[in-house]
């Protein structure tokens, strides 16, 4: 490994779990989090663009061919609704995965998360 790239593993390694910009030796900046890192990549958690969201509708309680989980102690089918804690969707999808080559990297900097 060059010195470069060891510099951008450490720089990676310091702030794993970080909200960071990098930026690319093409000049692309990118924004997210670092959520792995290994000899070759670097794996980010990067934010969607508000019209990139999708909302499902999808029930974790039933299985693609259909079936119904219960609760132990509700019945078959049981499924527990608002007054139960769990909705009827999930939360719109905030973050997409990118895998970025650590050689592509040229700077990283940690940026505020608030």
């Amino acid at each position: 490994m060059n010195s470069n790239h060891n510099k951008m593993y450490q720089l990676c390694k310091e702030h794993m779990h970080s909200y960071v910009l990098a930026e690319l030796v093409d000049g692309t900046k990118v924004d997210g989090i670092i959520t792995g890192l290994d000899n070759e990549y670097v794996y980010m958690a990067v934010p969607l663009e508000h019209h990139e969201q999708h909302h499902t509708q999808a029930n974790p309680f039933e299985s693609s061919s259909g079936h119904r989980y219960g609760f132990p102690g509700y019945g078959p089918g049981f499924i527990p609704g608002p007054g139960y804690g769990y909705g009827y969707g999930f939360p719109p999808r905030r973050f997409r995965r990118l895998v970025l080559p650590l050689a592509a990297l040229v700077t990283l900097a940690a940026l505020p998360w608030y």
